[in-house]
């Protein structure tokens, strides 16, 4: 099989590190590893498309720590070749889409009906392993490559438990299912899910890439009177409108046009970009009794100052969104529900497809905000 591996962390450009570009450096190496089989519990999935997402180049940079050497990817989507003991409702040749958490079903998250918060998945996600047991990806030489978020999505191949997939209809083109199982499971369960915005109300969201722009589909979806869209790169405000919203503008923009839109503040401001300060401000911009939704992930060091009377005082919400909250199995198959029925424009996410060996061009292309999201075919 052959994937995309990083073996040492690699400063973005112009914060430290000697290279012009994460091309010049070239720190995934497509390489040749072993094929390894599904045990119990797991399957063997031919990937036909993988996407690159913000979080993945987190961890080449190293602002997201994971244990190295590491296979990447996470949003991806492909056919079951081969099925591991014990599973009865998968089969070869299955359409599925791969989600980055695999959760147990038996934890406190899971028991509450909360997947995307399963212990046991954050335990072994942190670790690289899978969720029915230890890493499987080797070199050649045998030298342990670990898995990233269960999936490892930039390669032609992958063992993932049961448990991260999610079968879909055959006749879903594949270029959209890719975008499932990370930017719109995030983006649209962050505003369904966990803001649980309904007609009428006015919504905020700061950052416009594919999670952001998610969650502008799924404002509109809701029926909010009004989407204000932000980001500084203006190259993504067209795009915005296309996804529904109903005024954009850079975050110098933000005030005026919320002010127009929601008076004394919207009621749902969603934060995709991944930064303290920005989340601070969405406090700022929310109406006494809004929420604050944080879907975007700040550097681990980063540390949160807000006046602390917003929350009691004005009875203002911050509510953390992992994975929008979702329920895979559930949600997955209702939004693509609602793009059949025209109602979800998700190929405004998709910028263009290139071939896994230009990965490496491909972060730089997604840290220059030239693309949203970018399709690989190993």
């Amino acid at each position: 099989m052959k994937a995309a591996v990083l073996y040492s962390t690699v400063p973005a450009p112009g914060t430290g590190g000697d290279q012009a570009s994460y091309a010049a450096a070239r720190p995934l190496l497509v390489q040749d590893l072993e094929e390894p089989k599904p045990r119990a519990g797991e399957l063997g999935v031919a990937i036909t498309y993988s996407s690159l997402c913000h979080s993945d180049l987190s961890v080449v940079d190293g602002s997201r720590v994971r244990p190295l050497p590491m296979a990447l990817g996470h949003e991806a989507v492909g056919r079951v070749v081969s099925v591991g003991e014990g599973v009865a409702d998968v089969s070869p040749g299955d359409h599925v889409v791969l989600v980055f958490v695999p959760s147990c079903g038996d934890c406190r998250a899971c028991r509450a009906g909360r997947p995307a918060l399963c212990h046991r998945a954050a335990e072994v996600n942190g670790s690289g392993d899978l969720l029915h047991g230890e890493a499987l990806l080797r070199t050649p030489e045998g030298e342990r490559i670990n898995h990233h978020l269960g999936v490892s999505a930039f390669a032609d191949y992958a063992v993932v438990a049961r448990e991260s997939v999610v079968v879909i209809d055959d006749d879903v083109p594949d270029t959209v299912a890719a975008m499932f199982g990370c930017a719109v499971l995030t983006g649209m369960g962050a505003v369904l899910n966990t803001a649980d915005v309904g007609p009428g109300q006015s919504v905020a969201v700061f950052g416009l890439g594919a999670v952001g722009l998610s969650a502008v589909m799924a404002a509109r979806l809701a029926g909010a009177a009004s989407v204000v869209a932000i980001d500084p790169n203006e190259g993504k405000h067209q795009l915005a409108l296309d996804a529904g919203a109903t005024s954009v503008g850079t975050p110098a923009d933000a005030p005026r046009l919320i002010a127009e839109a929601a008076g004394d503040g919207v009621d749902v401001a969603v934060e995709a970009v991944g930064s303290a300060g920005v989340i601070a401000s969405c406090l700022d911009q929310v109406t006494r009794g809004g929420a604050v939704v944080s879907v975007g992930l700040p550097h681990p060091s980063a540390e949160l100052t807000v006046p602390a009377l917003q929350f009691a005082g004005a009875g203002k919400r911050l509510l953390g969104s992992y994975m929008g909250d979702a329920v895979p199995g559930r949600d997955i198959p209702k939004y693509l529900g609602y793009w059949r029925e025209g109602r979800l424009p998700v190929e405004l996410l998709h910028t263009d497809t290139r071939p896994l060996d230009e990965i490496n061009e491909g972060l730089d292309a997604l840290a220059s905000g030239q693309v949203v999201r970018r399709l690989f075919k190993a």
